[in-house]
């Protein structure tokens, strides 16, 4: 799998993208993941990326110039699944999201910064719009990296053990029962006994019904 990450602010996902789980599906050859610094598609030698908007308002829209000509050049190169668009307005992000992404090919995301991108980027080159929550963030970039880590780590051979992946909340529309490790006895508090008994039926019942209690108490909106 290969995502082009188009940002005004690559520095805010290197981390991200060169540590744990994604390192690792990199080093792998399972994941490539390139950082597009927008201001190489600047319009002039001062870097410019973003102008004033039309009508009047507070805050800086990125151009539509240096955005497309990113765009068509990476699109020069190889044909995309989509194009992403990270806004608070797009569709809420979620696992069947990850699930249905990681079986896709090439992705490019587009990380909005500042007042956000012009409306014709929108309308002409993105297929997708994407919002991680009900809350605005400094730029797109920290959502990229969010959207990016929960698709990668779904790979084949990304995870060490990929029955993990597949047991994490919200993989079977409920949120993961509680997990226990050593101490068996921690402050007064034991391991329930059920996972004590070798008993791998009565446990995954026990899993089941923890999580279906879970999910009833917290988040009853995905039941």
């Amino acid at each position: 799998m290969r995502i082009d990450i188009i940002t005004v602010q690559p520095a805010l996902i290197e981390g991200t993208i060169n540590h744990s789980i994604v390192k690792r599906a990199k080093d792998k050859g399972l994941a490539e993941i390139n950082l597009i610094n927008l201001r190489d598609y600047a319009l002039n030698r001062y870097g410019q990326v973003d102008d004033y908007q039309f009508g009047g308002g507070a805050g800086m829209v990125l151009m539509c110039e240096p955005i497309a000509n990113a765009i068509e050049d990476l699109c020069k190169l190889r044909k995309y699944d989509d194009i992403i668009y990270t806004c608070p307005d797009g569709e809420v992000w979620k696992q069947s999201h990850a699930n249905a992404y990681s079986l896709k090919e090439n992705l490019i995301i587009l990380c909005g910064h500042y007042k956000g991108i012009d409306e014709r980027i929108r309308e002409l080159y993105v297929t997708k719009e994407i919002s991680i929550g009900d809350f605005v963030l400094t730029g797109g970039e920290l959502a990229a990296a969010i959207i990016s880590d929960s698709i990668v780590r779904l790979l084949p051979g990304v995870l060490g053990n990929e029955e993990s992946a597949l047991t994490d909340s919200f993989q079977d529309g409920l949120l993961a029962p509680p997990v226990y490790t050593r101490p068996a006895e921690f402050k007064g508090l034991n391991v329930p006994n059920v996972l004590l008994s070798g008993n791998f039926k009565l446990i995954d019942e026990w899993r089941m019904e923890q999580a279906e209690l879970r999910t009833k108490e917290r988040r009853p909106d995905l039941l």
